[in-house]
């Protein structure tokens, strides 16, 4: 199995910290955050990850080079941001099998191997962490759409959402996912974004094994994100 961590954005919310240095090398409690993504992904027996980098990718390759901890790693290019669907794209020419994505800018500390083993147990094309949430939290990013408990759709930012349960950015993947995501049209935003990929994938009849998140989860994208899990990583 290998890992596919998206790292190509400019994290404009995170300057000054981004003013000369990619997201992915922002550092939260003394490492960089694309350190805390692949800490995560090693337990998971990963033999190769693919980094996509965009803005300021030579610092990146010049900071890890071609491996970490002993996992190979291998570069894809986004030159222009237009999403995670895109940025997977980028990623397929690398890609054999199945295929853990978590982007570099998350900091984990969750049940993801769970995610790996249900995912192997399944079957399935998609299997991801997923979290209840409060009404108005759902309304404010992507949520699923249930049918007698399984999920069957994916809507963005629904103003009546159709459920609580959000996914939370660490999915497992078959190879079908990259077909679907050449299927995405860009949203409201211009972007491909990744949630279509999976709607796409839901609607062709294939399976999504949701798996409750047991632990925590941040995106880190604003300098109050960084102290946030500065405070949860220290216990303070």
């Amino acid at each position: 199995m290998q890992g596919v961590v998206p790292a190509a954005g400019e994290g404009t919310r995170l300057r000054p910290l981004t003013a000369e240095r990619p997201k992915g090398l922002v550092e939260v409690a003394g490492k960089p955050l694309l350190t805390h993504v692949f800490e995560a992904l090693s337990p998971l027996g990963v033999e190769e990850i693919v980094v996509v980098v965009g803005y300021r990718g030579d610092a990146i390759r010049e900071h890890y080079g071609d491996s970490v901890d002993g996992v190979p790693l291998t570069y894809a290019t986004q030159d222009r941001r237009r999403g995670l669907a895109h940025a997977l794209l980028q990623a397929e020419p690398h890609v054999d099998g199945d295929v853990v994505v978590l982007n570099g800018d998350n900091v984990v500390r969750a049940n993801l191997r769970t995610v790996v083993a249900r995912h192997r147990e399944t079957g399935a094309d998609a299997t991801t962490l997923v979290e209840e949430v409060s009404p108005d939290r759902a309304t404010e990013g992507a949520v699923f759409e249930l049918d007698d408990g399984d999920v069957v759709g994916v809507v963005e930012k629904p103003d009546s959402p159709p459920s609580t349960l959000i996914p939370r950015g660490v999915y497992v993947f078959s190879e079908a996912i990259f077909p679907a995501c050449r299927l995405v049209t860009p949203g409201s935003t211009g972007e491909y974004e990744l949630t279509a990929a999976v709607d796409l994938l839901l609607a062709a009849g294939r399976q999504l094994e949701p798996v409750p998140l047991e632990g925590w989860c941040y995106n880190v994208n604003t300098p109050a994100d960084v102290e946030a899990v500065i405070r949860r990583l220290t216990g303070e």
